[in-house]
Formats: structure tokens, sequence, C-alpha cells
């Protein structure tokens, strides 16, 4: 009897510390982001981080995702999820006021009644080797990926990146192949290039600011999610420029943070988000 009791101490003690292995909190998963993409990687005037919510709370779940709204909000109570991972901060200028005035002051008060986390990976995921950048050359399935943009100061960071597509490409067929890997119902470019393409740089979300850099390094092909109409014009035949929209862009980004979580958190439930934020319809 005594033998029979003792296994069954060992087992609630096992089981025990099973659970506790099991168990992180939101600032573990926090500490796990930072660690691949520091937070001193941001531009000045983002603001990544902590958004809503307390990081000591132990975390349920984690919902990731492009944009917060009051649907992804919904969505991670529907899920179980206690925390979103969002690459656009909910909260880019300072509150006077959490009321029901705009979408962001709702979605916060939503977020907080809930108990839901709310933390934002933005320009320090754009900048990070193996970041925003990076991902969309794997999707395009770029070789020898490097910044062309470096932050320098012996930083390993930069602002935008360029690789060598596996062979050369005409400009059609490339924004052709452009298109079905982003799921891009229409592209903004500028005259076809008459060259083949092998060299391509790239800046997720917004990068006309990157342009002159991209030429400079040699980039045949400039893939970028948005960029004001003046820019487009005085470089045909110097470089093919393939908008493909903000959102589509930084879609994959969600991927990247699940395997950083995955591989730090393995037993915390992760879910890339169902629900499209993408303000913007193509008629």
């Amino acid at each position: 009897m005594h033998v029979e009791r003792q296994k069954q101490v060992t087992l609630q003690a096992e089981y025990i510390l099973y659970l506790s292995c099991k168990s992180v909190k939101i600032k573990e998963v926090m500490s796990a982001l930072e660690r691949f993409a520091p937070l001193p990687l941001q531009e000045d005037w983002d603001n990544a981080g902590l958004q809503v919510g307390l990081t000591e709370t132990e975390a349920s779940g984690a919902l990731l995702c492009l944009d917060v709204n009051e649907r992804i909000v919904d969505e991670a109570i529907r899920k179980g999820c206690n925390l979103i991972v969002s690459h656009h901060p909910l909260l880019f200028r300072g509150l006077k006021q959490i009321s029901d005035a705009d979408y962001v002051q709702r979605t916060a008060m939503k977020a907080i009644r809930a108990g839901v986390a709310v933390v934002s990976m933005h320009t320090n995921m754009d900048n990070a080797r193996g970041g925003v950048n990076f991902k969309m050359a794997e999707k395009m399935g770029l070789e020898g990926v490097e910044f062309f943009a470096p932050k320098g100061g012996g930083i390993d960071a930069g602002s935008g990146v360029i690789g060598s597509l596996p062979g050369p490409m005409a400009a059609d067929d490339f924004v052709i192949s452009l298109k079905k890997q982003f799921d891009v119902e229409c592209a903004q470019c500028n005259e076809l290039l008459r060259r083949p393409i092998r060299r391509v740089a790239i800046c997720g979300g917004a990068g006309d600011f990157l342009l002159g850099e991209a030429i400079k390094a040699g980039a045949d092909a400039f893939v970028t999610g948005e960029m004001h109409y003046h820019v487009y014009a005085g470089h045909e035949q110097q470089v093919q420029i393939c908008v493909i929209g903000h959102y589509q862009s930084e879609q994959y980004t969600s991927e990247i943070f699940k395997s950083i979580i995955g591989e730090a958190c393995p037993h915390l439930p992760l879910f890339i988000a169902e629900t499209n934020t993408n303000p913007i319809i193509y008629l």
C-alpha cells in the first residue's frame, strides 16, 4: 500500500512538473521575439513592443497577425488566446482617452476588457536579419540574400535586402510570378524592362525611400508594398519597379512569429489569424 501511495505521489509530482514546463508567461514570448528582433532596431518614429496588457500573465495561446483591430481581438478570444502578436502596432501615437471614438480606442478597450495582451514587432522586424524582407525573398526563391542598405555601426541589420533569382527572367514573367507568390490581384509597375531580371531588391511595406539605394546596389528589379506616384518616373529601362500592396508584401510576417515563438515556447498554442485586415479592396 505504501509503495502504491509513493507511486501516486511521484506521478502527481511529475505531472505538476510537466504542467510547469508547458506554462509560459507573456514576457517570455516577448523576450523570444526581442532576441530575434531587438527593439533598438526599430525606427525613431515607431512604437514596437508592448501595446496593451500585463506581461506577468501566463499565456494561454497567441494569435499572430499583421494588423490589430476589433475583429482580430474577437478571433483571439474565440481561439482561447490571451496574447496577440502583430506586425503593425495598434498604438502609433499617444492616446489622450480610451473610448469608442475610433477603432484604435475601441480595440484597446476590447483587449483590456478581455484580458488580451497585444505585442507588436514592426520596423525592428523589418530591419532584422531573417525578418520581413528575408521572408519575402524566401517566398520569391532568391539566393544569396543580403542587406543592401545596412544600418552600419557594426549592427547586423538593414532596411532592405537584395538577392539573385535562380535564373534570369523576362520582366513580364517576373511580374506574373510575383503576383502568384504573393496572391496579388494587380501589381503597379513602371515600363517593362527590356533586359533579363537577375538581381532583385526588396523592401516590405512602404519602400520608395530605398529605390535609389536599390539601383546603386545593381538591382534589375525593386519590389515593395507601396510607393508615391512621382517616384515611379524617370527610371524607365533602369530598374523594374513592382509594387504589390502593403498588406500583401508583409502578409507572411506571421510565419516568422510562429517560427520564433514555436522554437522558444513549443507547448504554447499558436494560430495565424484568419481575419483579413487589409483595408484596401480591389474592384
